[in-house]
């Protein structure tokens, strides 16, 4: 019997993997009446978990301060587990790096918010992301980080 070659893309699993909320200078800094500083940061990692397996996480950090006090920080990584055979090598980078952080973003977003609000605050709604013009970003600065060989 012969196996089966047509290319497969399968979500088995969307889930959060790690979250975190801090709040160091609890409950002096509450009564602060200055508006917070708000940085967020997020970063995409890829991995093959079996063959044909891979998780993609999303990760953000939320950091918010009046002048250099931290009101809080929250930590989240939101996981998916995807299916992924039979495609062409060329297109394993987008599809980690594009489609799977498009699928476990809006998760992501929602856990923030809830975290943020849980912890007594207004929710941080984080912005929508173009991930493929993220992507592209992270090749464009890989390649010009990578080693030059020069010959004379």
């Amino acid at each position: 019997m012969a196996e089966n070659q047509e290319p497969t893309f399968q979500i088995q699993r969307v889930y959060l993997k790690e979250a975190s909320l801090e709040q160091p200078n609890s409950p002096a800094i509450l009564l602060e009446q200055e508006q917070p500083s708000v940085d967020i940061q997020l970063g995409v990692e890829a991995s093959p978990v079996a063959d044909g397996i891979f998780e993609v996480c999303v990760t953000a950090t939320v950091t918010t301060k009046i002048k250099d006090r931290t009101v809080f920080l929250v930590e989240a990584k939101q996981a998916g587990i995807f299916e992924i055979r039979n495609l062409p090598q060329d297109q394993m980078g987008p599809i980690m790096g594009i489609a799977c952080p498009q699928i476990v973003y809006p998760y992501l977003r929602s856990n923030v918010a809830d975290l943020v609000q849980r912890g007594g605050f207004p929710p941080v709604h984080l912005a929508e992301i173009n991930f493929q013009a993220m992507y592209e970003q992270q090749q464009a600065q890989a390649e010009q980080d990578a080693p030059r060989i020069v010959t004379q």
